[in-house]
């Protein structure tokens, strides 16, 4: 099949790395927009693959779609196996650059030993879980039992289509999981989350005359997975901004006009941009206080975010700004909002237990304010309670709060049958030991093994840095190993 942006551009930026297979499909997929909730596209692509090459295929009620290989010829005692991924992806993109998630390609490009794309997130989460399904499907030499491989809908903003997975949409009671980001981690277990999202009103008042308006942007910050990373210590562009806002309101008397910080719910925010309006007088010592607020972010940060960029601009003074009542209260309330990591797991080493991450805080057009955050843990009494102590922080604002169903952990099995056989074929492959663990990211794991108890599941991937940011990237030599060893687990099924 030849890929799509191949027909683009006139020539395949990928596929002359190894594994050939996976990264041509991964290079058609990349040019299939398939933001969350938005998977129409690359649910076509899936079914017409499917039918192109005369496989079973189906699609259920809310999108997620199965694609069934039959077992080669003598392997019909074989156990069933469910190789799984999720159709979407985290859409980002660098402020600068031009990029229409419904219609436009990700651009990717080869940086040394890493493939990464241009301006926007590259969707190797989970793009490269998909390619190499599509590769095992197309695989001719394989020598395997029955393969079913799912695709699930909208895994990055709420997990609804492992939600709404129905225990008999597949067969096979052994499951891998292609969605981890770690080469040489086998991952037995993960944190479930929930999200708290608060919404506050606010008056608006008239600006009065001799009063001056600038913009302030906060921006260059590295963002990340707000499960994976949200232990390495890097900024929060809405909690930076709220308190560079907090402690100039105590320095000065400004009023909030705007405030826009954050774009997803599992992303640690990046950039937040806000203005802010005061009297003409004082113009010259609020740039000063910002510029030395800007030194000391650099001093607290250090080398974990040295592209940070503090900036200001003079821009047009607004009609109205937010009233100083409700300013103080949403002030307060990101203040008091907690974020990172709450605690650490006390059976398992350097594996966070219970975090929570302040993702979004945004004005609306009518006068509204809304603040999403997201809460994760291996323990659900934990993540309640962490979700509890956001709760109670945005009640302090009279804001409403709503608390979304969430979705459960994934508890470890380390007697599981899958993960003797990954390990052996893991230590066969590569002369070493794996590392077995759980993930504080949420996997559709957590979901699958509430509806069908007992499944037998794990999960693996190549390594991916900067998921969920435009400097997401995924290491070529770990592509290569990931697949030998998802080859090599496939062919080695256990007997019915």
């Amino acid at each position: 099949m030849r890929p799509i942006s191949t027909i683009i551009s006139g020539m395949s930026i990928l596929s002359q790395l190894n594994p050939a297979p996976i990264w041509i499909y991964f290079e058609e997929i990349c040019s299939i927009p398939r933001l969350s909730k938005n998977e129409g596209k690359i649910r076509k692509y899936l079914l017409e693959f499917a039918n192109k090459n005369n496989l079973e295929s189906k699609e259920d009620e809310v999108g997620n779609i199965l694609i069934i290989k039959p077992p080669s010829r003598g392997m019909e005692n074989r156990k069933t196996v469910v190789l799984q991924s999720h159709m979407d992806m985290v859409g980002e993109k660098n402020a600068d650059y031009l990029h229409n998630w419904t219609t436009d390609p990700i651009i990717p490009a080869v940086k040394g030993e890493w493939v990464t794309a241009t301006g926007t997130t590259l969707g190797a989460d989970d793009g490269i879980g998909i390619a190499s399904q599509l590769a095992i499907l197309t695989d001719k030499n394989l020598k395997a039992g029955k393969i079913e491989c799912l695709f699930t809908v909208d895994e990055e903003s709420g997990m609804t289509g492992a939600i709404n997975l129905k225990a008999d949409f597949f067969s096979g009671r052994i499951l891998l999981n292609l969605d981890s980001e770690d080469e040489g981690i086998l991952f037995i277990g993960c944190a479930g989350g929930m999200d708290t999202v608060g919404i506050m009103n606010y008056k608006p008042v008239p600006v009065p005359d001799g009063s001056y308006a600038i913009d302030i942007s906060v921006t260059g910050l590295h963002g990340g997975h707000s499960g994976d990373e949200i232990h390495k210590g890097y900024g929060n562009a809405v909690k930076i901004m709220n308190r560079l806002l907090w402690n100039i309101s105590n320095q000065f008397n400004i009023s909030v006009a705007d405030f826009d910080g954050g774009n997803l719910r599992n992303a640690i925010p990046r950039e937040a941009f806000a203005t802010i309006v005061f009297d003409k007088t004082v113009i010259a010592d609020v740039k000063i206080w910002i510029d030395n607020f800007y030194s000391t972010q650099i001093d607290e940060f250090g080398d974990i975010e040295k592209d940070i960029k503090i900036s200001f601009k003079g821009t047009d003074v607004p009609a109205f700004v937010m009233d100083e009542e409700s300013k103080k209260k949403f002030l307060n309330a990101l203040t008091c909002c907690p974020h990172g990591v709450i605690s650490w797991s006390k059976e398992m080493v350097d594996l966070v237990e219970t975090s929570t991450n302040l993702a979004s805080a945004k004005f609306s057009e009518n006068h509204t304010i809304k603040i999403i955050t997201t809460q994760r843990s291996s323990v659900e009494s934990a993540k309640n309670n962490a979700g509890a102590m956001v709760e109670s922080c945005l009640r302090l604002a009279n804001a409403e709060v709503v608390h979304s169903d969430g979705y459960p952990g994934w508890k470890p099995n380390m007697t599981s049958e899958i993960l003797k056989i990954t390990r052996k074929s893991y230590v066969d492959l590569f002369g070493k030991e794996p590392s077995i663990r759980a993930i504080h990211a949420g996997l559709e794991c957590g979901l699958v093994y509430e509806k069908i108890k007992g499944i037998d599941m794990i999960s693996f991937g190549p390594t991916i840095k900067g998921a969920h940011t435009p400097e997401e990237m995924i290491e070529i030599k770990t592509a290569q190993m990931f697949w030998d060893l998802l080859i090599d687990v496939v062919r080695n099924m256990p007997l019915k």
